[in-house]
C-alpha cells in the first residue's frame, strides 16, 4: 500500500484501542506505536541512497517486510515508547506487533508484493487483488472518522468500537476482492504458461496478464462480465540479455523481481518490462539500453 494508506491504518488502529483509563502519556505512546509500526517496514527506502548495483527493486519491500522481522520491529518500537514515555507492560509490544503485521500483510495483496519470507526465501509474494492505492480503504476510514466526530446518535457507541467496525469492513473488502480475483485467475490459468493479476482502482475490476510462449495477453473484466482481451504484446524471447544486464543492472533486478517480463529488441533498444504495469502504450517498470 502507499504511505498515506499505511498512515491511515496506524491512526485507525489507534482509534480502535479502548483508551478509557489511559493517561496522557500512555495515549501518546500508543499513538507513536501504532503510526510508527504502520510505517517502519518502509524504512528500506533509504537503501536507494547507496544503491550502486541496481538492486533497489529487490531491497524495497524485501527483508524489512519479512514476517520474521515483525516481532523485532515490535520490540524496537515498544522499547522506544517505554523509554520516551515511561510506560509499562506488554500492551505496546502487542499493538506494535499488530501494526507491523498489518503493514507487511496488506502489501501482499497488491501487484508489488513483498519478500514475506526473506531471508529464507527470495520469492516475491503478490496476490494482485487490491490496488496499491485503494480508495475504498480511504472512504471507509473517512466514514468512520466522520461518524465518530459527527455521528449523531451513533456517537453514543464508544469510538473504539466504531473503529473496530471499520477494520471489519476493510477486511471484508479484501476478502471479496481476493475471492473475485482468484476466480478470474483460476479461469485464465489453464490457457497460459504463466498468469499474473493486477487489481484496478475500480472495485471488482481486474487485469489478468497471461503469457504463453512469446505472446502476452492483457485481459480486463470482472467475474460478472468475464474477461475481454485488451491487447496482445509480443516478447522477443530469443534475445540474448547478457549485454543488457551488464550495462543496466536494474534490468537484471527487474527480471528477477517480476513474475514474468516482456522482452523488447528493436532497432533502437534492448530492454524488458513488467506487463502488470502496462498503461497507455508503456510500462511503468521498463529497463533498457540503447543500441
Amino acid at each position: 500500500m502507499d504511505t498515506i494508506t499505511h498512515t491511515l491504518f496506524g491512526l485507525t488502529l489507534y482509534g480502535a484501542v479502548d483508551k478509557s483509563g489511559m493517561s496522557k502519556h500512555e495515549k501518546q505512546a500508543l499513538l507513536f506505536t501504532t503510526v510508527a509500526g504502520s510505517q517502519i517496514p518502509d524504512i528500506d527506502v533509504i537503501s536507494a541512497w547507496w544503491d550502486s548495483a541496481g538492486r533497489y527493486q529487490m531491497w524495497h519491500r524485501g527483508l524489512t517486510h519479512s514476517i520474521w522481522l515483525v516481532p523485532v520491529w515490535a520490540a524496537l518500537l515498544a522499547g522506544l515508547a517505554r523509554l520516551l514515555w515511561r510506560t509499562k507492560g506488554w500492551s505496546l509490544f502487542f499493538i506494535a506487533l499488530l501494526a507491523v503485521f498489518i503493514h507487511d500483510t496488506s502489501d501482499l495483496f497488491n501487484a508489488w508484493g513483498t519478500g514475506y519470507f526473506e531471508p529464507f526465501s527470495p520469492m516475491r509474494i503478490t496476490f494482485g487483488t487490491v490496488p496499491i492505492v485503494d480508495l475504498v480503504f480511504w472512504a471507509v476510514m473517512l466514514l468512520g472518522f466522520v461518524t465518530v466526530r459527527w455521528g449523531g446518535r451513533l456517537k453514543r457507541i464508544p469510538s473504539h468500537r466504531l473503529y473496530r467496525l471499520v477494520w471489519m469492513v476493510m477486511a471484508l473488502h479484501v476478502l471479496i476482492q481476493s475471492v473475485q480475483g482468484y476466480t478470474l485467475y483460476r479461469q485464465a490459468a489453464p490457457l497460459y504458461d504463466e498468469v499474473a493479476l493486477s487489481a484496478d482502482f475500480v472495485p471488482g475490476v481486474f487485469t489478468v496478464i497471461g503469457k504463453k510462449g512469446d505472446k502476452v495477453d492483457l485481459s480486463r473484466g470482472t467475474v460478472w462480465t468475464g474477461l475481454r482481451q485488451q491487447m496482445q504484446l509480443v516478447s522477443r524471447e530469443d534475445t540474448n540479455l547478457d549485454r543488457l544486464f551488464e550495462q543496466n543492472p536494474k534490468a537484471k533486478t527487474l527480471y528477477e523481481w517480476s513474475p514474468f517480463v516482456v522482452i523488447v529488441d528493436d532497432e533502437k533498444r534492448i530492454g524488458l518490462y513488467d506487463p502488470r504495469f502496462y498503461r497507455n502504450g508503456q510500462s511503468f517498470l521498463f529497463e533498457f539500453i540503447e543500441k
